[in-house]
């Protein structure tokens, strides 16, 4: 998608690559008519004159094809420039062949109804009457459709009325096919708008709570130095109670573990400012997130399976990737718990310009198939909600995607990115 696409209304845009479509059938179908008039009904039609406005309509063509694929926006104005060119010329084709006369003056009102499906009103207004000025001139100056051995015996009604079912024909096609195309680019920017909209709400939510675990990491931190303090004096005040020293030390390394976590929030936040990527190969960088993960879930059955010759990659890992992996894995033991099992599997392979990340797990799945939480919701009772959401977010922001499905022991979260984006020498 063109990169001024979002960011114009839809109409403009989807309507000037609408016509620059039927322009070249225009052309196409313009020179097929004079042809068959001409060499094969030998009506004596001025056919240097209407080839060389065919020819105009084919460098204008040129032109339209070189501006829309320009990075700046079209304007309405613009298309409706473009329209006007349109009407110029097949004026001035009627002009030498008929006038209003010709069964083929019903063309001017196509413009029209294309543009009432893309245009404003005030746009649509200009359109008609462009097209009702060109008609009404075309009903009182033009040159008359010569005579043949073809056409005299009923003075051209019977070829007026075979230009009339070849118009007829013309037209149904055109209408059909490119109002067809225009409301299915309707609907896709309807869409887009849409998924930018919920990308828009869940970032927000995301970020109020980022700011609440800032806020939460700063307090948390005076009372873990304050257990860090007492702990360690309690052991030795109590140092002959061998089953309580135990629970403190135990309480210590959870201790020590929180502060790590908050020293890693506060690293992960700088890394995030900085926009500094981490440059590991691919098996240190999935050893590395194995080893957090066994610290995090200890009781995880994991099963690893990795592409061959994963030495020779180097990630451009950016801070998120890791918490989105950590965050699948951990959703899976929850999902796998709920059969009494702590069975996962992580899958990494690489599939032409991307790489896959694949999480699976011997949960129930998901309700219906690649149906996920809102933001906040979680179907765990210990759940916060927001660990897709997470990955989901760091998956976009990687220009990749996060997909879930259903497999017959439980449920597969895939983790897609291009490696363009993540990979040293892509």
């Amino acid at each position: 998608m063109p990169q001024h696409s979002l960011h114009q209304p839809f109409g403009p845009l989807a309507l000037t690559r609408t016509l620059a479509w039927l322009r070249l059938c225009a052309i196409g179908g313009q020179s097929m008519a004079v042809m068959v008039c001409s060499w094969w009904m030998h009506i004596d039609i001025p056919t240097l004159s209407l080839l060389l406005g065919i020819d105009m309509l084919a460098v204008f063509a040129v032109f339209a094809a070189w501006r829309i694929s320009q990075p700046w926006p079209v304007y309405e104005w613009e298309t409706v420039c473009h329209i006007v060119a349109d009407t110029l010329v097949l004026s001035y084709l009627l002009y030498f062949t008929g006038g209003a006369r010709n069964p083929f003056v019903t063309l001017l009102l196509v413009p029209i109804a294309l543009s009432a499906a893309a245009l404003s009103v005030r746009a649509i207004l200009a359109v008609a009457a462009i097209a009702g000025a060109a008609y009404f001139v075309l009903l009182l100056w033009f040159v008359p459709l010569p005579m043949n051995e073809l056409t005299a015996n009923d003075h051209g009604f019977s070829l007026h009325v075979v230009g009339m079912g070849v118009n007829f024909g013309i037209t149904t096609l055109l209408l059909g096919f490119f109002i067809n195309r225009l409301a299915t680019s309707v609907r896709r920017q309807q869409q887009e708008v849409q998924r930018v909209r919920e990308r828009a709400l869940r970032d927000e939510g995301i970020m109020a709570i980022a700011t609440q675990a800032a806020g939460a990491a700063h307090e948390l931190n005076t009372p873990l130095s304050t257990m860090r303090t007492l702990l360690p004096e309690l052991r030795r005040e109590h140092a002959t109670d061998a089953a309580l020293d135990e629970d403190l030390s135990l309480l210590e390394g959870q201790v020590e573990r929180c502060r790590t976590i908050l020293r890693e929030m506060v690293a992960f936040g700088k890394a995030q400012l900085s926009q500094e990527f981490e440059r590991v190969t691919l098996s240190a960088f999935i050893h590395g997130c194995l080893k957090r993960f066994q610290l995090l879930r200890p009781e995880a059955e994991l099963e690893l399976h990795v592409m061959p010759q994963s030495d020779q990659l180097v990630l451009r890992t950016p801070p998120g990737l890791r918490h989105a992996l950590l965050n699948l894995l951990n959703n899976a033991v929850d999902a796998s718990a709920l059969r009494d099992s702590n069975h996962v599997t992580l899958e990494v392979r690489r599939d032409g310009e991307w790489l896959d990340w694949i999480v699976r797990d011997r949960g129930p799945g998901f309700g219906s198939a690649g149906t996920r939480s809102a933001l906040g919701e979680s179907g765990k009772q210990s759940g916060l909600g927001i660990g897709l959401a997470l990955a989901e977010a760091t998956a976009e922001r990687l220009s990749g995607e996060l997909i879930a499905t259903n497999t017959e022991n439980g449920a597969e979260m895939c983790l897609r990115l291009p490696l363009s984006t993540i990979a040293e020498g892509m």
